[in-house]
């Protein structure tokens, strides 16, 4: 879900009408976009079983997000972050010289 926010999903509009009312298209990840997770199990009897998943969805898009300014100087605001919008921020750093960033 994290993935999928931060570089793929994301409604489209035109003229106040939702373009994306299914999911043939709609982009979400699929399996093979998703790397090898490896699970580890820590038995404590001292804690009650807890959920560990959610949480970490919403800094899945800064995490990304610092991870491109890292590889590429250019900050990155707006989500989905795709390849154009990405290659856009690199361009925009580039002519200007500071971190191009896109709104």
């Amino acid at each position: 879900m994290g993935l999928g926010y931060a570089l793929s999903e994301e409604l489209r509009f035109r003229g106040g009408e939702i373009l994306d009312s299914n999911f043939d298209t709609y982009d979400i990840p699929r399996f093979s976009w998703v790397p090898r997770i490896e699970v580890v199990l820590v038995k404590n009897d001292e804690l009650a079983p807890q959920g560990g998943g959610e949480p970490s969805i919403t800094t899945a898009g800064a995490a990304i997000a610092n991870a491109v300014f890292d590889a590429t100087g250019a900050r990155m605001f707006r989500l989905p972050m795709t390849a154009e919008r990405v290659r856009q921020a690199i361009a925009a750093k580039n002519a200007s010289g500071t971190t191009g960033a896109m709104q």
